[in-house]
């Protein structure tokens, strides 16, 4: 791709022939009633008329006599010697070329966003259609729904229509017109300098301020700097529902365990103790022990045999699915005989033993 300062040269000055698809610049010399027409210097005069003049209405109805204008040339020679030329074509070019300047330097632009789909935000800037992904969109701006839903998802991003937000351009590609914008590039390059004052390991205060399907979003530090609690790391026991054990507003102390490409991993359970130890002589292999079924799912029954540890009883045990509900109800208590204990993995593998008469 050209850059803007080899099409602003003033090409038509030159001894070379002009070439189809080579932009150049001119001045408006007169303007009929569906045509306009530009001085292209040596290379004589250029027309804009037919379907160019009227998909360019919009850029043509704002130039006078005088003007400059970028053309792009369609046709060396028309029926009356003119060269045939297309404003619109030009100012696409140029919009593309600009917007590779801008995200080869790193520069913000402004963007006016137009509508919202479930995927994100669908925005405009240069004359050219752009889209927004929600997973692009800053902390702020992040919709945070609870329970995932696509259509709260959907009304959250419906708030921004209408709106500028500032942006980087994350991608873009002029042949397939795919411009792809980020709002948190910013926001991410000035975290990655302040997380250097943190690493792996170390300990933080912080507070729940956004509750999703899959963990906890979380500020800490004097920076106010956002990292996420992946549910897995939210408590030892088994979680399906993060909002049944945080909520926003709740003060927390959290590990950093992961810093990677401006964003930062912690973690609550890391710093509670762990279940799981020292557990090896009570649940041996072999033993038979009591435990509460908590719930079903496709690969058997999940049992709990005491706080926040849950073993599972794999579905292979009973032949199918059916059978399983048949012999185990959830919130009732069954014995079971250890299979397999893996400390390490806090993995427990159960069956269901003989049951007293």
């Amino acid at each position: 791709m050209l850059l803007m300062e080899e099409i602003t040269k003033d090409k038509s000055e030159s001894l070379k022939p002009p070439r189809v698809g080579e932009i150049i610049r001119g001045k408006v010399v007169g303007r009929g009633k569906s045509s306009v027409f530009i001085d292209l210097g040596n290379w004589g005069a250029g027309i804009i008329y037919g379907r160019e003049f009227l998909r360019a209405r919009e850029i043509l109805k704002k130039v006078k006599e005088e003007d400059e204008l970028f053309v792009k040339i369609v046709d060396l020679e028309n029926d009356e010697g003119f060269l045939e030329v297309s404003a619109l074509e030009a100012d696409r070019e140029i919009a593309w070329i600009r917007l590779k300047e801008k995200k080869d330097s790193g520069e913000s632009i402004l963007v006016k966003i137009l509508g919202a789909n479930k995927g994100g935000l669908l925005a405009t800037t240069s004359g050219v259609n752009a889209f927004l992904p929600v997973s692009q969109l800053n902390s702020t701006n992040y919709p945070r729904v609870e329970d995932g839903d696509a259509t709260k998802i959907l009304r959250e991003l419906q708030k921004f229509v209408g709106q500028e937000m500032e942006v980087k351009i994350l991608d873009l590609d002029p042949k397939e017109e795919k411009l792809i914008l980020s709002e948190k590039i910013k926001e991410t390059e000035k975290i990655k300098e302040v997380l250097k004052n943190y690493q792996v390991g170390d300990t933080v205060d912080g507070e729940i301020t956004g509750v999703v399907d899959f963990g906890a979003f979380v500020k800490f530090g004097s920076e106010s700097l956002e990292g996420l609690v992946h549910i897995s790391e939210l408590d030892w026991q088994l979680i399906e529902n993060p909002a049944d054990v945080v909520k926003v507003g709740d003060r927390v102390k959290l590990k950093v365990i992961d810093i990677s490409n401006g964003k930062v991993s912690l973690s609550i359970r890391a710093l509670k103790e762990d279940p799981w130890k020292d557990i090896e002589n009570s649940y041996e292999k072999g033993k038979v022990i009591k435990g509460k079924v908590t719930k079903f799912n496709p690969f058997g029954a999940f049992v709990e045999v005491a706080p926040k540890i849950q073993g599972l009883c794999h579905i292979s045990e009973f032949g199918s699915k059916q059978k399983m509900e048949e012999l185990l109800k959830a919130d009732c208590e069954y014995n079971f005989e250890v299979l397999l204990l893996d400390v390490k993995e806090h993995r427990l593998l159960l069956k269901l033993a003989a049951q007293a008469s």
